[in-house]
């Protein structure tokens, strides 16, 4: 069941791509595996997925310890400062830099790994993320600190129409080109889940999070079979 529901979202992908010029090989698929147990991970990981993302820190390290080392573990949560040494060592990236502090305990880490900077661009209270206007210094600040900035992300409002965030997706590409020729290597773009990631790619996402449309809700164990 799980390699199924992949090969849907590949051919997904590959429409949505293929709609708007894309090549579907530029966008990478973050399997996002937020409860979900060993089993279906390796479902996942047999019908050639390798790259997996991680809400929170201790499961992040946990699975990664216990799981094939050639997987690509992608930090996608908010990450709290006395959490990042949990993650760091075996994070590739970090989806979810959002301020100064997080900035400077992951570059005082032992080799850190890459980062986006999250971006709150609806400007929702309860949600983590820079404002548009903020991030500019975010990413130079990051830099300093001696970061491979590379990019940005972010999590839409929750919509009743799905298409609704396409005008999210489009105000973080638009940042992003804003952004880029003054700031060298800025050139992902994280955005895009299960409802709306062939908006995402239409609109330019070169990694999507996907996890219900794969593995089911979080916490309940996917089907493998």
């Amino acid at each position: 069941m799980v390699a199924d529901k992949l090969n849907v979202i590949r051919d997904r992908m590959r429409a949505a791509s293929e709609r708007v010029g894309r090549n579907v090989d530029d966008v990478t698929l973050v399997a996002v595996t937020k409860g979900q147990p060993d089993t279906a991970i390796m479902a996942a990981y047999e019908a050639g997925q390798r790259v997996f993302g991680e809400n929170r820190a201790a499961e992040l390290a946990a699975k990664a310890l216990r799981l094939p080392g050639d997987i690509e573990w992608h930090f996608i949560g908010s990450l709290q400062t006395r959490q990042a040494k949990l993650a760091l060592p075996h994070a590739a990236l970090l989806h979810s830099m959002d301020r100064p502090r997080l900035a400077n305990t992951w570059a005082a880490g032992e080799a850190p790994c890459p980062v986006l900077i999250q971006v709150n661009v609806a400007g929702e209270q309860q949600k983590h993320g820079v404002a548009p206007e903020d991030t500019a210094a975010l990413v130079e600040l990051v830099q300093a600190r001696g970061l491979d900035c590379v990019g940005l992300m972010t999590i839409p409002p929750l919509v009743t129409s799905d298409e609704d965030n396409r005008i999210w997706f489009v105000e973080l590409r638009k940042l992003r080109d804003r952004l880029a020729p003054d700031h060298h290597g800025l050139n992902e773009l994280s955005m895009g889940m299960t409802d709306d990631f062939e908006l995402a790619i239409e609109e330019g996402a070169t990694m999507i999070r996907v996890g219900r449309a794969i593995f089911g809700p979080p916490g309940v164990p996917a089907r493998i079979d």
